[in-house]
């Protein structure tokens, strides 16, 4: 199954950073000596509760802006309400993030149906809760990539070694790519292709293999020269950390982040202990689609989560306790500027800069998308899309906030840019570019 658009079926001195508007692209391993990263020792995460252990919230009673005005939470979450009305959607988590803390977490209506069709009993629906482990999809990306540069610091892993050479074995001799690696480990350009290239999403490689005629994998750009979003791309990476360090994805990334971090409602596989909490997901027309038991781990997107759990851990990350600051402006460097005027889809297949992407000044990091020339400052931001599944991280770095949206619904999206508007107070944020306009949401639900 796939997720995004590439579906089958489907402030302290760190608050201060500011990318430079001509940031060094780093595509080439002789101008990416990335700082002396290898050199640091590991972090020692500090672990803290998890947000949604407790079962009492202890919010502010009003969410500050990125502009500095205030929106009261009684006024947000009748917002939440309202868009979820309007647009069918099933349930959905928000949390908002203002420096240190999450200063507001609201979850909105159903994680399962009582009408026998899901992994509720017959009964009454069952609510959303801040603490139901829901499908986060493509973020999965974004925590894989915040996980390989820990790797990265504590000089286990290269982003600049090509793959060919880092695996101990030829790619073609795994069974998960002996067919649909065949094309793609005979071209003359795979020995160029690294880990830096498939986590900026510059390799070359298409969304997926499935989406290939033949379901094989092969490069349609010159390694490292253009963004093309794929999933394949961050799955090889996954599978490349598996084969290095001997241990499977979803152990190695819990033992890092998820369980210093507190983060109990989240995971790469399925866990027996989701089972009384977790989200149904359902599509557009309101029908059950399926219950949600990722596995395997897969780091293009398997993941669950909870909007409070995501929150915690971009806290975490802006705060400095899971990469060194070096380290984490590595990650947020630009690797390529993105210029095409759409994600997915033919608008995302030519180049040149839209008044869009040039505004906002659109980038992409190491797992991460990037708002470079915002009116509000640097931004970093992913998007999560599956069946039944619609998601989005969006943090400021100078202010220190972000907002978090999980869903369990096909409709979710078209609340995204309200909230945005409403709960951060900016609409400067690339629509058009991520598909979120009425006109692409209608076309992407009446896909076939």
């Amino acid at each position: 199954m796939l997720d995004e658009r590439g579906r089958a079926s489907v402030a302290h001195k760190e608050t201060t950073h500011r990318w430079p508007r001509s940031a060094p692209m780093r595509l080439s391993p002789r101008r990416s000596a990335l700082l002396p990263l290898v050199l640091a020792a590991p972090l020692t995460l500090r672990a803290q509760p998890s947000p949604a252990a407790d079962p009492v919230p202890r919010f502010a009673t009003a969410i500050t802006r990125l502009d500095g005005s205030r929106l009261t939470t009684d006024s947000a979450e009748a917002l939440v309400r309202a868009l979820a009305a309007e647009h069918r959607i099933a349930g959905l988590q928000v949390a908002v993030v203002d420096g240190r803390r999450t200063a507001w977490s609201y979850a909105h209506g159903v994680r399962a149906r009582g009408d026998g069709a899901g992994s509720a009993p017959v009964g009454p629906d069952l609510p959303m809760q801040r603490t139901t482990t829901t499908w986060a999809a493509s973020i999965t990306k974004a925590v894989v990539a915040t996980y390989v540069m820990q790797l990265v610091e504590q000089g286990r892993f290269s982003l600049d070694e090509p793959v060919a050479r880092q695996l101990p074995a030829p790619l073609e001799s795994y069974p998960a790519y002996r067919e649909k690696a065949t094309l793609l480990v005979r071209d003359t350009l795979w020995p160029r292709v690294t880990p830096r290239m498939l986590l900026s999403h510059t390799s070359g490689l298409a969304n997926f293999a499935t989406l290939e005629p033949d379901g094989k994998m092969r490069l349609h750009d010159t390694p490292g020269t253009r963004y093309r979003y794929s999933g394949e791309g961050i799955n090889l990476v996954g599978f490349l950390v598996e084969q290095r360090l001997g241990a499977p994805l979803d152990s190695l990334v819990r033992t890092a982040l998820f369980e210093p971090l507190g983060m109990t409602r989240t995971s790469l596989v399925w866990r027996p202990e989701f089972r009384d909490d977790v989200a149904d997901r359902f599509g557009a027309d309101g029908r059950f689609l399926s219950t949600t038991r990722r596995g395997p781990a897969r780091a293009a997107g398997s993941m669950t989560s909870s909007a409070e759990d995501l929150a915690t851990f971009a806290i975490a990350l802006m705060d400095g306790r899971l990469l060194r600051r070096a380290t984490r402006d590595a990650m947020f460097a630009p690797q390529v500027r993105v210029t095409a005027s759409t994600q997915f889809g033919p608008g995302s297949l030519v180049d040149g800069t839209s008044d869009e992407t040039a505004r906002v000044g659109l980038a992409y990091g190491i797992g991460w998308g990037l708002l470079t020339t915002m009116r509000h400052g640097p931004a970093f931001f992913k998007e999560g899309h599956g069946d039944g599944a619609q998601t989005y991280l969006l943090c400021f770095t100078r202010q220190r906030r972000c907002l978090v949206l999980l869903s369990n619904s096909d409709n979710a999206e078209w609340a995204f840019r309200p909230l945005v508007n409403a709960l951060l107070g900016t609409d400067d944020v690339p629509w058009t570019w991520e598909g979120y306009t009425p006109a692409q949401l209608r076309a992407a639900q009446q896909a076939p």
